[in-house]
């Protein structure tokens, strides 16, 4: 009978995740273990998870929960780590620090100010985690959905020799986006797509052997269409390549699109499509409204969809347990996968899944422009993780330092000013750094 725990239950991935999974066929029995430091969000996911096991008839399923792991994590078969680590008490300080400086964050939960200080508040979290998984349960598959999603499966392998996988949905949206884009059906389009995450190039993009790009690229002059995609798009112009991630995420990423006012007005406009402040502004409203919007749902006050989502995790876990191969596209250590990134570095690529696990696929040598771009990404990755496994205060400034956006901006006198200040106001919350 197969166990998967979900640590940060009190996440919206929950609800989307357990649907997918009870809805696997021959997936008949298991038990669902939720674990929450927050006991009223906790009791939530686990009315709800009850409610979804009741309108699907799963009455061999069962759901334990606790704000105590340890207390429900033995002898998991998979670990889903969703977690989120002070996240209400730094969203607003991650934003305006950063913004005294020149700094205008869209999302900041990847790179830049806001990704750095994620990864410093994370990271001591999710590695205690890490020492009660191995010895409760020392044969599972952990399935990390928690961001900055590179750093944090890039510091799992660093601790550990569990098998981990990090998982995201940008690459299941956007080839969706790129077949309506370019006005194709999703299931005839032929595609490949690898680099890291939040920043993966569809190298490949076809229908019926005819290359899309030069259909997307024709439609360049039409104002309408490119404020679909504003960042996403006028890039794809000049590298050749369409990215992974959203605008607004995407333009954080790289420095050209929010180093100017001027810029950040001509390409980046509301919403995920760019708009400074963004999340910092948004998200304790939407956890608000989905929190109240499950508690109508576990009343029966509104009605619960049991749609699936495209996630990957419910696929890995029927792959492995009923051994019916497929293909996701994970973050796994690069272990020759891609020939011109970091070999020590986390790259996402297409994977096999079976029986066997997760078995990451070659894909050769990026474009050299794009692993470039990878590249400054995945040192400042390298550089904030190992800033936190050393306790090396120095080494955290300096991934600052190195970040795209934030070096487009500031000299390094202002970035040290900057990090001592992002410092003092989270020094209580983050990693002990010397």
């Amino acid at each position: 009978m197969t166990k998967i725990a979900i640590i940060g239950a009190g996440s919206a991935f929950t609800r989307h995740l357990v649907i997918d999974m009870l809805h696997i066929p021959g997936f008949d029995e298991g038990t669902i273990a939720l674990v929450d430091i927050d006991s009223k969000r906790l009791d939530l996911a686990k009315q709800l998870v009850e409610r979804v096991m009741e309108a699907m008839g799963k009455k061999k399923w069962t759901v334990i929960a606790s704000t105590d792991r340890r207390e429900v994590l033995e002898g998991a078969d998979f670990v889903i780590n969703q977690i989120e680590v002070h996240g209400l008490e730094t969203v607003k300080l991650e934003f305006e620090i950063p913004l005294k400086y020149g700094v205008k964050q869209c999302i900041g939960d990847t790179l830049g100010p806001g990704g750095l200080f994620k990864t410093l508040r994370t990271l001591p979290a999710w590695l205690e985690i890490l020492k009660d998984i191995e010895e409760l349960a020392p044969d599972c598959t952990i399935l990390n959905y928690t961001n900055p999603m590179s750093a944090i499966t890039l510091a799992t392998t660093r601790v550990t020799d569990l098998p981990v996988v990090g998982l995201c949905h940008s690459v299941q949206g956007t080839s969706r986006k790129l077949a309506e884009l370019a006005g194709v059906p999703y299931e005839e389009l032929e595609w490949q797509c690898a680099g890291i995450n939040h920043m993966a190039w569809f190298t490949t993009l076809r229908h019926n052997g005819k290359d899309l790009y030069p259909v997307l690229m024709s439609k360049m002059d039409d104002p309408e269409f490119v404020a679909k995609d504003p960042v996403r798009l006028d890039a794809m112009q000049y590298l050749g390549a369409f990215v992974t991630e959203s605008s607004g995420h995407f333009s954080e990423y790289i420095p050209y699109y929010r180093k100017r006012q001027d810029l950040i007005d001509r390409h980046c406009s509301v919403g995920y499509n760019g708009a400074t402040g963004f999340y910092a502004n948004e998200w304790p409203q939407w956890r608000e409204a989905r929190d109240r919007e499950l508690e109508a749902i576990v009343a029966g006050k509104k009605e619960l969809s049991l749609e699936q989502s495209h996630e990957y995790a419910a696929i890995i876990i029927e792959s492995i347990v009923l051994n019916k191969p497929s293909v996701i596209h994970g973050n796994v250590l690069n272990t020759g996968l891609i020939d011109n990134l970091p070999q020590t570095g986390v790259v996402e690529v297409a994977c096999l899944v079976d029986r066997n696990g997760v078995q990451p696929c070659h894909f050769g040598p990026l474009p050299e422009h794009l692993a470039a771009l990878n590249r400054s990404n995945m040192a400042f990755f390298e550089l904030a993780v190992t800033a936190v496994l050393e306790k090396d205060r120095t080494m955290a400034e300096r991934a600052l330092m190195i970040d795209p956006l934030t070096a487009a901006v500031c000299s390094l006198d202002e970035i040290r000013a900057m990090f001592n200040e992002l410092y003092e106001a989270e020094k209580d919350l983050i990693a002990e750094l010397r």
